[in-house]
Parts: C-alpha cells; sequence; structure tokens
C-alpha cells in the first residue's frame, strides 16, 4: 500500500455492448467477436453518463467488443485506452461458440458444474481478473475514477476477487446486461466495497446468464 489517502477513489466496471453472440446466445469467451449495431449505440449512450462522472482514467480487454465499447468513452473524453489481456473473458474451451442449448445437451455433466472442458474455472477467472483490477488500482490518483471496460463474467468473478467474496456466493452476486455497469468505492481501510450493480442506459435491465457471455 501507498501512503495515499483511502477513501477517495472508485472503479466502474463496466459490461460491453451486445453482439451478435450475445443475441443468439452463443457462448463466447475469448472467441474475438465485434459489437453488432445496437452494441454500437449501446456503447454511445453509456460513454455519454460515465462521461458525466469525469473518469480520470480507461482501462479494457483488448478483445473487440470491450475495447470498441471502451472506444466510446475516449472518444468524449479524449482520455487514452489501457489494455490488459488478463482483462479477456473466461476460456470457455469446447463451449466457444456454442448456445446454451447445445452445452447443455452435449455436455450435460460439466453445464452441472459449469466447467467447459479445456477451459478456465470461475476460480481462476476470478484470481486472474481480479489481479487485473489490483494492478490498475495501485496505478489511479488518490481521487481517480477508472472505468474499466471487460465483459460478463470476468468483471463479476474478478470483482468478488477484488471485495474478498468468498467462492460460494460468486453466482449470487448476478450478472451484469450488456453495457451495464457496477460502481466500487475505496474504503478508508484501503478495501473496497459495492455500491452499484447493474446500473446503465436500460430502463429496467434484464439480466443475462453472464457465465457464457
Amino acid at each position: 500500500m501507498s501512503d495515499r489517502e483511502p477513501g477517495k477513489r472508485r472503479l466502474v466496471l463496466w459490461r460491453h455492448g451486445q453482439t451478435a453472440w450475445n443475441v443468439e446466445r452463443r457462448f463466447q469467451g475469448k472467441t474475438d467477436i465485434p459489437l453488432d449495431e445496437v452494441g454500437l449505440g449501446q456503447a454511445r449512450r453509456a460513454a455519454a453518463l460515465l462521461a458525466a462522472l469525469r473518469p480520470t482514467g480507461i482501462l479494457a480487454s483488448p478483445l473487440q467488443r470491450a475495447a470498441d465499447t471502451a472506444q466510446a468513452l475516449a472518444d468524449l473524453t479524449g482520455l487514452p485506452i489501457a489494455h490488459d489481456k488478463d482483462l479477456i473473458e473466461r476460456d470457455g474451451g469446447e463451449w466457444e461458440g456454442l448456445t446454451s442449448g447445445e452445452i447443455r445437451e452435449r455436455y450435460p455433466e460439466e453445464h452441472a458444474r459449469w466447467q467447459p472442458p479445456g477451459g478456465e474455472t470461475s476460480a481462476q477467472v476470478a484470481e486472474r481478473v481480479g489481479a487485473a483490477l489490483n494492478r490498475a488500482v495501485d496505478t489511479m490518483s488518490p481521487t481517480g475514477l477508472l472505468v474499466v471496460a471487460s465483459h460478463g463474467a470476468a468483471l463479476r468473478l474478478g470483482m468478488s476477487n477484488l471485495l474478498g467474496l468468498p467462492e460460494e456466493v460468486w453466482e449470487r452476486l448476478g450478472g451484469l446486461s450488456n453495457c451495464c455497469w457496477s460502481v466500487l468505492a475505496e474504503m478508508r481501510d484501503g478495501g473496497w466495497r459495492l455500491i452499484e450493480h447493474n446500473a446503465g442506459t436500460l430502463p429496467e435491465p434484464v439480466l443475462s446468464d453472464d457465465r457464457a457471455e
């Protein structure tokens, strides 16, 4: 820990906009799928709201659906985008490209455990993304607001790691809808607390199964 004053920083964890595979309910994982037209519009609308928060930095997954979502905010704020490969989505192994129905039919036992063959475990994703968030925190100014554009499962699990939540409650946290975000505030002891979840541009956000995103 540095000698900075605690309790002044914020993290905005922002899920990417919609893709064609989201609509088809296909497991994207690390497959590099672009935003569709709806997703591009979602990114622009969300960026206008986030720009009003006066962010001091933007960090993004290098996968194009997250990078292009972040770019919408960079275009409004003039801030550069840093990229961290550890913010990419969960490696879905043999499930990538399959629909949720195909996964249930072909891999019933693995689906019940939600463990894609050849892919990452939830614990591995939580540690990877949590480490990326901690690295980012270490570079923030004492009163900074960092926007992190990433993916549904990656953000849910990484946020759980940063908050110190036990694994048995990770699923209860709930997911993020496309282009919605969570806000974390630093506490005086240097830890973090969740102050807003699944906020965004939708009047009534509909949670998708972010495990397949």
